[in-house]
């Protein structure tokens, strides 16, 4: 399994938001490319970005950040936020994105999604963020009545790399993550499902492993308190 270092971006800092609310972000840090380097450093394969200003425009905000990280590391990066049309998928995969996730388009328009993916093999992720198992778009300030294991079934055929699968309530919160939610998301589909929301411990980590069908894990603000050692994680992961 996979860990991915989160590294979010408001305002050109590294932020944490608790439960998605904007107003509720905790600044770790005003040099992203810095915070990127470090964790490229203790070990990690990949890194997890996004741009919160962007979830909510519908366009890149953060680009100049991203932009540096992508300059600064020479591990894969994925982003999220504000990719809602197939330039700016283009843009940023020729910018040097290993992957774009795509939330709110999966919804509004998974056209797009099945279009980018076959362009794009291994390089489309689609991101469900949901409460309660209801989808939720825009930055998580809209909420739909979609169940999340339906929209992750409609892209079983798309050629999508990934679902990255938030509980939105686990966010941020330091309570841990929704494992059983996860699982049944992974158990349902054959595409490869990350975990992300509330991974906040060792102990997180081991339980979606040992799943044995969960692929990867998104944790940010356990690694930026220092509740979770990355290096120690990555090789508990490995061992």
């Amino acid at each position: 399994m996979i860990l991915y270092p989160a590294i979010d971006l408001k305002d050109g800092q590294c932020v944490r938001l608790l439960r998605g609310e904007m107003a509720a972000a905790t600044v770790f840090g005003d040099d992203p490319a810095a915070q990127a380097a470090l964790f490229q450093a203790a070990g990690c394969a990949w890194l997890h970005l996004v741009d919160l200003n962007g979830a909510f425009a519908g366009v890149p905000v953060n680009a100049a950040a991203v932009e540096a990280i992508l300059a600064r590391v020479t591990v894969p990066c994925q982003l999220g936020g504000g990719i809602r049309d197939m330039a700016t998928i283009e843009r940023w995969l020729d910018k040097g994105l290993a992957r774009v996730i795509l939330g709110t388009v999966a919804v509004e328009n998974p056209a797009l999604v099945r279009q980018a993916a076959r362009a794009f093999p291994g390089q489309v992720a689609v991101g469900i963020d949901a409460r309660k198992g209801l989808v939720a778009t825009k930055g998580w300030a809209t909420e739909t009545d979609i169940q999340a294991s339906d929209l992750a079934r409609s892209f079983e055929d798309a050629g999508v790399a990934a679902l990255i699968y938030t509980d939105i309530d686990r966010d941020g919160a330091m309570g841990g993550p929704n494992i059983a939610a996860t699982e049944a998301l992974a158990r349902a589909v054959s595409i490869p499902v990350i975990a992300s929301g509330g991974v906040s411990s060792m102990a997180d980590l081991i339980a979606l492993r040992d799943t044995g069908v969960i692929a990867g894990a998104i944790s940010g603000r356990a690694l930026y308190d220092g509740a979770m050692d990355l290096g120690a994680a990555l090789g508990a992961l490995r061992s």
